[in-house]
């Protein structure tokens, strides 16, 4: 039995799926009921008695980063004889200044991972090219996609990549102890991105990158402004480099990364 949490997030729902299709046992720690294709628990990753009452029978388990109370998560999960922790974190843990908040509970929950006494994998995924579904409602109705950054390249992946590395990570030996950095198979700025959508789409979408003080604006109507400065540093400032392809997946998985292309085909309902 595998215990997901963070089980109808993009990662995490397509690990369900994706466990369920290889035949494993999965139980889903989700905050309200849902259909998913395993045991479905309630539950709140900020609340670690919450988290230990699924743990029975449970060998393996999927992490998210930045939680509160995570050390007693970790010592439930520790007790209980679970025998291999996957943590899901991401490319900030690699950003060397840690007063970005962002980065700092990235490092934090590695930490606190690598402590735990129990076998790990840690997961650090750049840019989920499913993030591309905040222009919906843009695209369906025929307006101009506005994105921040536009001439940050970034190596997008697909959340179903991020799926078969943990799946792998937590059926399969060999994986303990290991940090895979994860990347899709080509770094693409915002407007490769929109004319690869137009093409799944079959037409073109309008593209128009925002200025800095716009996208700064933009992320300060959406989260804390701590965050904010965060994320803006990251891609501004330029303090967080996600352009570089790893090979990591294939390596893992023994298949290439899917490309943003084939994400877009397949997720092309959702903009139509």
């Amino acid at each position: 039995m595998i215990l997901v949490t963070g089980a109808t997030g993009n990662a995490g729902g397509a690990l369900v799926r994706t466990l369920a299709g290889r035949g494993a046992g999965v139980r889903a720690l989700v905050r309200r009921p849902v259909d998913l294709p395993a045991e479905v628990v309630l539950g709140d990753l900020n609340d670690p008695a919450s988290v230990a009452g699924a743990l029975a029978g449970v060998r393996g388990v999927f992490l998210l980063s930045g939680y509160d109370r995570m050390e007693e998560t970790l010592a439930a999960v520790a007790r209980a004889g679970v025998e291999h922790v996957v943590l899901l974190s991401a490319s900030a843990a690699e950003a060397a200044n840690l007063d970005n908040p962002v980065s700092k509970y990235h490092v934090e929950s590695e930490a606190l991972v690598r402590a735990a006494g129990v076998p790990w994998t840690i997961l650090r995924p750049r840019t989920f090219m499913s993030n591309t579904l905040r222009w919906a409602d843009r695209v369906r109705a025929g307006e101009v996609v506005r994105e921040a950054f536009p001439e940050v390249a970034v190596a997008t992946i697909d959340p179903l990549d991020i799926a078969a590395v943990a799946a792998a990570s937590l059926l399969e030996r060999g994986h303990g102890g290991q940090v895979y950095g994860l990347t899709g198979p080509r770094a693409l700025r915002p407007a490769d991105r929109a004319r690869m959508l137009g093409e799944a789409l079959g037409g073109e979408l309008l593209f128009e990158g925002l200025s800095d003080a716009e996208a700064r604006a933009e992320l300060l109507a959406t989260m804390p402004e701590a965050y904010a400065e965060a994320f803006y540093g990251f891609f501004a400032r330029g303090e967080l480099d996600e352009s570089k392809v790893l090979p990591t997946v294939e390596q893992v998985t023994g298949r290439p990364p899917r490309t943003f292309g084939q994400w877009a085909a397949a997720n092309a309902a959702a903009f139509r």
